[in-house]
């Protein structure tokens, strides 16, 4: 038995608050679990569980140690290292999509506390809230953007284009919130001058596993490609397997069946019908509040049916993806990852009031620019 998964799963509260939640929705909609299955999007799901492996896998290489050290030594104060960090995975979500930033910058930042004394919880935080703000720039930056793109029929160049000042806006509010929460005081280097012991072979067969991964992917056989990866770590470090958060996968399944539970609410489907003849005003709060109850993506889905797929839908429901935790995928991700209770409310310090800004900012602009 593994123990380690057992104990995560007896201590995850958001895990059992999801189940007590689906159960109760089990009293007021048919009570049919032979469609629960089919509400799961199983492409996310063994999409997280590649990514998990392949982080995973880097992670216990050390070599994520290796960049932390020369990170920490290359810039000489909190704020800015911290902007970098905000920057880079604004970026990054930007042409690798919000979740697979994270997967990549959230290890990183974990790191950097083994080198110098930084507020890593509230910088995770930040990182979150860049990813909402980078990934809503392309089509290619979330899954909400990609349906919208789809059924919008514009070209790339045009989504970023519609898209552009409300990114723009976000993250120079971002950087500018950076420069208050975050000191620019010198960093202090808390470790001695011998470079991190790290795993090459294990860092380079990440690599290779993450491009086999990713053409598997592209060629529509993920499972075959997690199984690829499966037995890659089993060959090669058994360890990477043995320590993913496998109680994230479980999280996820749980949000996706409550989300299917939610969305057979008659009045739910009763208020969405009314959507599309409601003021500007009225379609963008009903984007910006569905997202924060059942995710920016599967409200995507359900307005696209009501509302035309226009510039203010796409930016409603990016907007959405700031405020509560369940506004975006990527913020539950980001703050799994970081492994630390007290992050998941301080998390809600920054992005409610975030979401009250996004919310006033966006549809100011939207306004002067239509």
């Amino acid at each position: 038995m593994n123990l380690p998964f057992v104990r995560s799963l007896l201590r995850d509260r958001f895990l059992h608050l999801l189940i007590l939640i689906g159960t109760g929705l089990c009293f007021v909609v048919p009570f049919q679990p032979r469609s629960w299955p089919a509400s799961i999007d199983w492409h996310t799901i063994i999409t997280l569980s590649g990514l998990m492996l392949l982080t995973k896998g880097v992670e216990l290489s050390g070599y994520f140690d290796v960049l932390g050290r020369k990170l920490a030594r290359r810039f000489a104060t909190e704020r800015a290292l911290a902007c970098f960090m905000v920057l880079a995975a604004a970026l990054l979500s930007t042409f690798l999509t919000n979740d697979v930033a994270l997967f990549i910058v959230v290890p990183l930042t974990l790191t950097l506390k083994k080198w110098c004394a930084l507020p890593i919880n509230r910088l995770i935080i930040f990182e979150a809230l860049a990813v909402n703000a980078g990934s809503l720039l392309t089509p290619i930056g979330n899954p909400q953007n990609i349906l919208l793109w789809g059924r919008s029929g514009v070209s790339f160049a045009a989504f970023i284009g519609q898209m552009a000042p409300l990114a723009l806006a976000m993250m120079l509010s971002l950087l500018l919130l950076c420069r208050f929460c975050f000191k620019p005081s010198p960093l202090t280097f808390q470790s001695s001058d011998s470079l991190p012991a790290w795993k090459p072979k294990l860092v380079w067969s990440c690599l290779f596993f993450y491009l086999v991964f990713l053409l598997a992917l592209d060629l529509h056989l993920e499972l075959w490609g997690l199984a690829a990866l499966a037995v890659g770590f089993l060959l090669l470090e058994r360890r990477v397997i043995i320590s993913v958060d496998w109680t994230l996968l479980l999280v996820f399944m749980a949000m996706f069946v409550d989300v299917h539970l939610l969305t057979q609410l008659p009045a739910l489907h009763h208020a969405l019908g009314h959507a599309g003849q409601l003021p500007a005003a009225g379609q963008w709060l009903t984007a910006v509040g569905l997202s924060q109850v059942i995710s920016n993506v599967p409200a995507t889905i359900l307005l696209i049916n009501y509302v035309p797929p226009s510039v203010l839908l796409a930016w409603a429901v990016n907007v959405g993806g700031f405020g509560l935790l369940p506004g975006s995928l990527a913020n539950l991700i980001a703050l799994r990852m970081a492994n630390d209770s007290r992050i998941w409310w301080r998390f809600h310090l920054y992005s409610i009031p975030m979401l009250f800004w996004a919310t006033a900012i966006g549809y100011g602009l939207l306004r002067l620019l239509s």
